[in-house]
């Protein structure tokens, strides 16, 4: 299994890379650690996409109308404009480009913010190869803000929990740690975690991304 980890190094330049035979839609990296981002561009470049990378949210930015069709994979945590701010200023000038956020630092209430600001996804470093491909084929599929079939597995899921399950799934999602919810529910840490495996089995899910993205479908 391939990790993609951030390195130490700065980016200086801006990459473009397009060739034959490539898949439908430009994948825009946005990440400011160079060796980072020539990973994550020799990873899509070898899946079969066209690929521009961006070592800041402003030089994306700075393409306006000419940024090709595709989708976006943006650090969160940059030097300038945060991942996070780009997301937000690309759909207030009314761009629906798909942007997949990736952290190293990420924790629940960042997660919320960035799926509640339209976030095509959220994955938190270090990912394997796959999660990232998967992520960036959904992104560019026709129609991928609908419910898809796995969504419906997963909601399914949600009948399944108990009410203490439940309970707790909401507490994990306010972005409080297992001690402060074993405090407020009068339980065992130990207890909470028990409860946080089943919800996670029940549902399917990978990781914190889908348990937020699963809460706040629930209206869907």
């Amino acid at each position: 299994m391939i990790s993609i980890k951030p390195g130490g190094d700065e980016a200086v330049c801006c990459v473009d890379s397009q060739g034959d035979g490539a898949l439908p839609g430009c994948v825009h990296v946005v990440e400011d650690d160079r060796p980072m981002r020539e990973s994550l561009v020799e990873l899509l470049e070898e899946a079969g996409y066209t690929v521009r990378a961006y070592p800041k949210a402003e030089d994306l930015l700075a393409r306006g109308p000419g940024l090709e069709p595709g989708c976006i994979v943006s650090d969160v945590r940059m030097p300038g404009m945060d991942g996070l701010t780009l997301l937000r200023h690309l759909r207030s000038a009314g761009s629906a480009l798909p942007l997949i956020l990736i952290t190293g630092h990420g924790d629940v209430r960042m997660a919320v913010a960035a799926m509640k600001a339209g976030a095509a996804d959220f994955l938190e470093k270090p990912f394997d190869a796959d999660t990232l491909l998967d992520a960036v084929e959904t992104a560019l599929r026709p129609g991928a803000n609908g419910a898809g079939a796995e969504d419906g597995e997963a909601r399914h899921g949600l009948q399944k929990l108990t009410a203490r399950e439940i309970e707790v799934f909401e507490h994990v999602v306010a972005g409080e740690s297992n001690k402060e919810i074993a405090v407020r529910l009068g339980i065992s840490p130990r207890t909470v975690e028990f409860h946080r495996a089943h919800i996670m089995e029940k549902t399917n899910a990978r990781g914190l991304p889908d348990l937020v993205r699963l809460w706040l479908s629930r209206g869907a």
